[in-house]
């Protein structure tokens, strides 16, 4: 009796785990040709504990990661709000036409995947997946994501050192080696200040003088940047 009791125990315990838990295998791409994401922050969350919105103002916790790379408050924010949280799976910078992969077991409460990182060289620009409902099948699932601009900065697309600390205007870093300096700069301020999809680099030809420190060959880019592949077991 006190054996069949333990196993009703042990079968029920493993029943409500099974429920309470999902186990995702998770591929993201840079599908880009010459931008750099920053260390990347996955994040499986509630409904109301987004890392963004599109047409809202960007947190401070946001402007710090897109303006320079810096995950520290996201991840603050994540962990207070009891998110399952990733941090910087690729170990580094992701490099254009890379892949890193990475497991997330997410809590019953955590419905809603999110993901966000730094586009380099771009002044506030960063990829982002905003509550992406996680499926509840098993199978494998692609999604395409898109690039935002944070809105805090104009793209002024030059690049300066010191500059990704929030509200110092300029690119922080140009990964690559195919960046340019002695630009005189573009836009000093954008209308939009809201979340909003990047209108993207601009560039020219001349890497040594010009508008803008960035190359009008390598850094452009068209929507989407990225390719996440979700394996729900």
């Amino acid at each position: 009796m006190k054996a069949s009791t333990f196993t009703v125990a042990v079968i029920t315990a493993l029943a409500s785990q099974s429920l309470s838990a999902a186990e995702l295998d998770l591929k993201l791409t840079n599908l880009t040709q010459g931008l750099h994401f920053t260390p990347i922050l996955i994040t499986a969350h509630a409904s109301d504990d987004t890392l963004f919105e599109v047409a809202m103002p960007a947190t401070t916790a946001l402007q710090t990661m897109a303006e320079g790379g810096n995950l520290a408050p996201l991840i603050d924010q994540a962990n207070a709000a009891g998110s399952d949280v990733i941090a910087n799976p690729a170990e580094g910078l992701l490099a254009p036409s890379t892949s890193t992969m990475t497991t997330l077991t997410t809590a019953e409460a955590n419905e809603y995947l999110s993901i966000t990182a730094m586009l380099l060289p771009t002044n506030d620009g960063f990829v982002g997946l905003n509550s992406w409902k996680i499926p509840k099948e098993a199978g494998t699932y692609s999604v395409y994501l898109n690039a935002y601009d944070a809105g805090t900065e104009g793209n002024n697309e030059l690049v300066v050192e010191g500059s990704g600390a929030p509200g110092t205007p300029g690119i922080p870093a140009a990964p690559g080696g195919n960046a340019g300096s002695g630009g005189t700069g573009l836009s000093s301020s954008d209308s939009n200040t809201m979340i909003h999809i990047h209108p993207g680099n601009l560039g020219d030809d001349d890497l040594a003088a010009g508008a803008s420190d960035l190359s009008n060959t390598v850094h452009r880019w068209l929507n989407p940047v990225a390719k996440l592949t979700v394996t729900v077991k």
